[in-house]
């Protein structure tokens, strides 16, 4: 008789006193240039192919766990919440609104806007960056119009662009269209009839998310030949009917498929703050225009931290929402379990209005995952300072500080600490368990639905237009079989109920944002991608419960690094409640504002 399998002990009955934290330990090359280029025909070779997928999963535990082991939970396929409790402070939008009028009722939940705090005498504004309202003050009283500040936006997108090598944040651009939409909005403010405070606001949108009339190619050099844009995304539509302007479709790590944000099709995007750095991905282009001042906001798609990564290494804000929370029509990840749209903005204030315009399920996840109403946080209320007060904040200190150099953990404790004292909110202790067991669940689940989407394309003849990094990873996921994605949505179910149990302790889960600052981009991997599975994991340590479990995050800028590079602060939140992080994030936010570092590489597109 064989040895009885590995069973893991009934989730309800796991004792969470004898849990130790365990420092995760993946185990893959680091492969650019030739190396990469062989290593890609060994994993899609019949022969070596199998045995060598094999070894990989073994040596990092995922057949153990996966193939070899009880897990005596039934499947989570999607996310599944009870309900919740109401929020506190909060401004209901509602969710079927048009969203003008959403965009306008959130408007006053922010704090009067005063010019003479934004615009002072002297040449230096005494900020790092304008906000959406400094662009619609200054349309309105007459200091610019959308014209000339698209002229501003053209000239810096054409200077990334021309160096060499190529660093180009955006891969469709035409000034000529940008030019067009910035006239028509100048007009609709010379005639005083701007549609909202929207309205002349240069957004860029992620190239993996439909913008009427440019292709969508998801930073591949064909998927526009196989898949036509006939009209734009929900949540692009949304926003231009706000009247927002498009600068373009941003750059990403092919097909999301990355956290680092290289692409050699069309040249790697760089991160303002040190441009031998990465920007973080997949979100690479939006996060780099947003940091460099090139436009207030940028919609993104975060299925394995894809917005909330590149936010951190490029010192802006992120926001991840609930899964389901935005309708995903018309983003070419929009059948997956893990993935939402999101936006990256430049601060928590711009985040608010973008996702006041965008935010909005679509009618199947209403039946099914039965939202709680569409809210945000009134930041002017009596209440919002005791309501912050009133704040638990939960945080699993050995996983807390497993990053790569303490410089990242003391600098977002130091950010927990003086929001602590300013406010009075408590930080409570608690434990995760089985976060080995949520890094493999989610790399096998968007893996799994990410192969599936392109498989029929990889089968078609397309295998050799992906880059190489791309078909490592297809080479991967193809791999695994229909019991490693059972036993993985067994697994979300355990991981789902760890986090509702922190939840009845705690209102929000702190973490760095990212186990490591911005790495540096190796020459090597500029002309043929990169494969280096280590550093992936380190950004991604602390952001898998939000794709996994669906739950809301948001990061924030908190400081640097001895090497001048961002950190950020990931608060991770109750399904539905984005209002409670905005209002957390919201004054982190204006406590750490002085700690935070203009790029080197920024554009004044308003006071040029």
């Amino acid at each position: 008789m064989g040895k009885p399998p590995r069973a893991m002990t009934p989730v309800e009955e796991v004792d969470l006193s004898a849990v130790r934290y365990q420092s995760p330990s993946l185990q893959a090359p680091h492969l650019t240039g030739f190396s990469l280029r062989a290593f890609v025909w060994l994993m899609e070779s019949p022969l070596f192919g199998r045995l060598l997928t094999s070894v990989l999963k073994s040596q990092n535990n995922i057949t153990r766990m996966l193939q070899d082991t009880v897990i005596p939970e039934r499947p989570m396929y999607l996310p599944e919440y009870p309900p919740q409790e109401p929020e506190q402070g909060v401004l209901l939008l509602g969710d079927d609104r048009d969203p003008v009028d959403r965009v306008e009722e959130a408007l006053h939940c922010l704090p009067p806007y005063d010019p003479s705090l934004r615009w002072p005498a002297g040449d230096k504004p005494p900020f790092l960056y304008w906000k959406i309202r400094d662009f619609a003050h200054a349309y309105r009283s007459g200091i610019t119009t959308p014209s000339v500040v698209a002229e501003h936006i053209i000239a810096g997108v054409e200077e990334w662009s021309n160096k060499k090598p190529p660093m180009p944040m955006l891969v469709y651009f035409n000034a000529d269209d940008l030019r067009k939409q910035a006239e028509a909005s100048t007009k609709r403010f010379q005639q005083g009839n701007p549609i909202s405070i929207l309205d002349g606001i240069f957004i860029a949108i992620k190239d993996d998310i439909d913008c009427f009339p440019y292709p969508s190619k998801g930073a591949t050099t064909f998927f526009d030949k196989i898949r036509s844009v006939e009209k734009d995304a929900v949540c692009v539509a949304r926003l231009r009917k706000c009247g927002v302007l498009f600068i373009g479709k941003a750059n990403m790590h092919e097909l999301g498929l990355g956290v680092t944000g290289n692409n050699p099709n069309y040249g790697t995007a760089r991160n303002p703050h040190s441009i031998d750095r990465y920007t973080g991905g997949s979100s690479s282009g939006p996060a780099a225009l947003v940091s460099s001042g090139l436009c207030s906001a940028a919609i993104g798609t975060d299925g394995g931290g894809s917005v909330r990564i590149p936010s951190s290494l490029c010192g802006i804000i992120g926001l991840k929402t609930t899964y389901g929370r935005t309708d995903m029509t018309g983003a070419l990840c929009d059948c997956g379990t893990v993935e939402v749209a999101s936006p990256l903005a430049a601060s928590v204030e711009d985040a608010l209005l973008v996702y006041s315009a965008i935010a909005g399920s679509r009618p199947m996840d209403k039946l099914t995952l039965r939202p709680s109403p569409l809210c945000v946080p009134n930041l002017v209320s009596p209440d919002n300072n005791n309501i912050l007060g009133s704040v638990k904040i939960g945080k699993y200190t050995e996983w807390f500080h497993d990053v790569s150099d303490r410089d990242i953990s003391n600098t977002c404790e130091d950010a927990l600490n003086l929001l602590s004292s300013s406010f009075g909110c408590q930080i409570e202790e608690i434990i995760l368990p089985e976060l080995e067991e949520m890094r493999t669940a989610h790399v096998v689940s968007i893996g799994t639905e990410s192969f599936c989407d392109l498989n029929p394309h990889y089968r078609a003849g397309k295998r050799t237009e992906f880059t190489l990094d791309t078909r490592t990873s297809l080479a991967l996921f193809g791999s695994f079989t229909s019991t490693d994605y059972v036993a993985s949505q067994r697994i979300r179910r355990r991981i789902m109920y760890y986090h509702n149990e922190a939840f009845k302790k705690v209102d929000v889960i702190a973490t760095p944002t990212t186990g490591i600052t911005a790495p540096e981009i190796p020459q090597s991997s500029l002309k043929l991608g990169e494969s280096n599975y280590v550093v992936s994991a380190y950004l991604m340590r602390f952001v898998i419960a939000g794709n996994l479990l669906g739950l809301p995050a948001i990061t924030v800028p908190v400081g640097h690094d001895k090497q001048g590079l961002p950190i950020g602060l990931q608060l991770i939140g109750r399904p539905w409640g984005e209002a409670s992080l905005l209002r957390v994030a919201s004054a982190i936010e204006e406590l750490c504002l002085k700690k935070r570092k203009r790029p080197s590489a920024f554009h004044d597109i308003l006071n040029a």
